[in-house]
C-alpha cells in the first residue's frame, strides 16, 4: 500500500506540472508571453468574479505569498484591476480586465480542447468520475491527518 500511495502522490504532482506545460505552450502559440502558466490559471479561477486575495487563495489552493506576488505582477501587466473594498478598506478586491478576460477565454479554450481530446484516449466521464472520487477521498484523508475533519 505504501508504494502505491507514494506513486499516486508523485503522479498527481507530475500531472499538474504537465498540465501547466500544456497551458504555457498553448499561450505561447497564441502569442501571450507576458504571463506565466500559474498566472493564467489564477485568471481562469477568478473568471467573472471579484475576489480578495484570501478568497482566491482558498478557491485555487495557491500558497498565499505566491498569490500576492502573482496578483501584483498581473496588475502591473494589465490583466487584473485591483480596488480597495468599499466595506473594509484593509481588503483589496481583484477582477479581470479586458486583457485578463482574453486570457481567461484562451485558457477555457485550451481546457475545452483537452477535454474533447480525452475521447481519443478511451478515457470516459465515468473514468474521470471514479478517479475524482478516489482523489477526493485521499484529500479528505490528508485533511483528517491534520485534524481538519473526519475521513469519509
Amino acid at each position: 500500500m505504501k508504494e502505491q500511495y507514494l506513486e499516486v502522490i508523485r503522479l498527481i504532482e507530475r500531472l499538474h506540472r504537465q498540465f501547466l506545460e500544456v497551458i504555457k505552450g498553448e499561450l505561447d502559440r497564441a502569442g501571450v508571453r507576458d504571463i506565466n502558466n500559474i498566472q493564467a490559471l489564477i485568471l481562469y479561477n477568478i473568471g467573472e468574479d471579484e475576489l480578495t486575495v484570501g478568497e482566491l487563495t482558498h478557491r485555487g489552493y495557491y500558497l498565499g505569498s505566491n498569490v500576492s506576488y502573482n496578483v501584483r505582477k498581473m496588475v502591473e501587466n494589465g490583466y487584473l484591476i485591483q480596488e480597495r473594498s468599499a466595506h473594509d478598506r484593509r481588503s483589496v478586491r481583484v477582477r479581470l480586465s479586458d486583457k485578463g478576460l482574453d486570457v481567461h477565454g484562451k485558457v477555457n479554450e485550451i481546457i475545452d480542447t483537452q477535454s474533447a481530446r480525452l475521447n481519443e484516449t478511451g478515457i470516459t466521464d465515468s473514468h474521470l468520475d471514479g478517479t475524482g472520487q478516489v482523489l477526493t477521498r485521499l484529500e479528505r484523508f490528508l485533511l483528517h491527518t491534520f485534524g481538519y475533519g473526519p475521513v469519509r
